[in-house]
């Protein structure tokens, strides 16, 4: 009999166990389907807005697709504006700034990872601190020493200011800080030198890292506003972030136009994520194992 009660008591057990897992899954998924949604629909609404034209996009009741596709709006994006020369100077500032930007940041996070040498610490709090700093305390700063360097209007300036950024120097020191010293001294026996370790035997090893710090940048590089519109006038220099704005008119607005443009804008950064996706999930992984 006591054996009996016990594995019903087991039983029972397991039994609220499974259903208490079942629930909390069952809730996490309508949660984040429920998250999905709220960030679905607007997008799905802009990329089909873009394919109605201007009385249908207004039109009440409101309509999810359009009536027949309306491809007028990107052919005039692509044959009244600059729209293919903003795009592509959005595609060179934002590459060339990610490409920078990890060459300089892992530099920097190997050497305070696997280096030592004088006021290493107060060097990288120091590197920290200026993450804390808002945008707008160096703006003007950076404005007058780009000025000086004759950068306005050019691709420098969209580039340069931001190829170190401390918060991606301080992700590759943390990631680098997980690779085993043991295969640097190896290296080093062999008679490999310095850059050497550093392209064969540490990049290699931070392919998640270099995934996850890829996206960032490149995001926010591509999402920049606030610089490029104090330092860029000239409409044939513009990222599409200041593109789409010009593209208002005074007296009114072709909103199948602004959206057709605002569609295009935003599939570079959703490609990036899907074909680095499993990638970037490892190396957010990784960095959430590290102790």
């Amino acid at each position: 009999m006591l054996a009996s009660a016990t594995t019903s008591t087991k039983t029972i057990r397991s039994t609220r166990v499974r259903v208490m897992r079942t629930s909390t899954i069952t809730i996490t998924n309508v949660i984040l389907f429920a998250g999905v949604i709220v960030i679905a629909v607007p997008y799905l609404f802009m990329i089909l807005d873009s394919l109605k034209p201007q009385s249908e996009i207004f039109s009440y009741p409101v309509t999810l697709l359009p009536s027949k596709p309306y491809f007028l709006n990107y052919q005039k994006l692509f044959t009244e504006t600059l729209y293919l020369r903003w795009y592509l100077n959005t595609v060179i500032v934002a590459t060339s700034r990610t490409l920078l930007s990890l060459l300089l940041c892992t530099l920097a996070g190997f050497a305070f990872a696997k280096y030592d040498f004088r006021f290493k610490k107060p060097l990288f709090i120091f590197v920290i601190a200026t993450f804390t700093l808002p945008f707008e305390v160096i703006l003007v700063p950076l404005y007058q020493l780009t000025q000086a360097l004759g950068w306005i209007n050019s691709y420098w300036v969209l580039i340069v200011p931001f190829a170190a950024d401390a918060f991606i120097i301080f992700l590759a020191r943390q990631y680098i800080l997980a690779v085993p010293t043991e295969l640097m001294e190896a290296a080093r026996m062999d008679g490999a030198g310095e850059p050497t370790i550093f392209f064969q035997v540490v990049l290699p090893l931070l392919k998640p890292a270099l995934a996850v710090m890829s996206i960032l940048v490149f995001n926010n590089a591509w999402n920049d506003f606030l610089w490029p519109l104090i330092v860029i006038s000239d409409e044939h220099l513009f990222v599409l972030n200041l593109a789409l704005p010009s593209l208002q008119g005074p007296y009114g607005n072709e909103y199948g136009l602004i959206l057709a443009g605002a569609s295009l804008a935003s599939l570079p950064v959703i490609l990036l994520f899907v074909f680095l996706q499993r990638q970037f999930i490892e190396g957010l992984m990784a960095g959430a194992l590290k102790t």
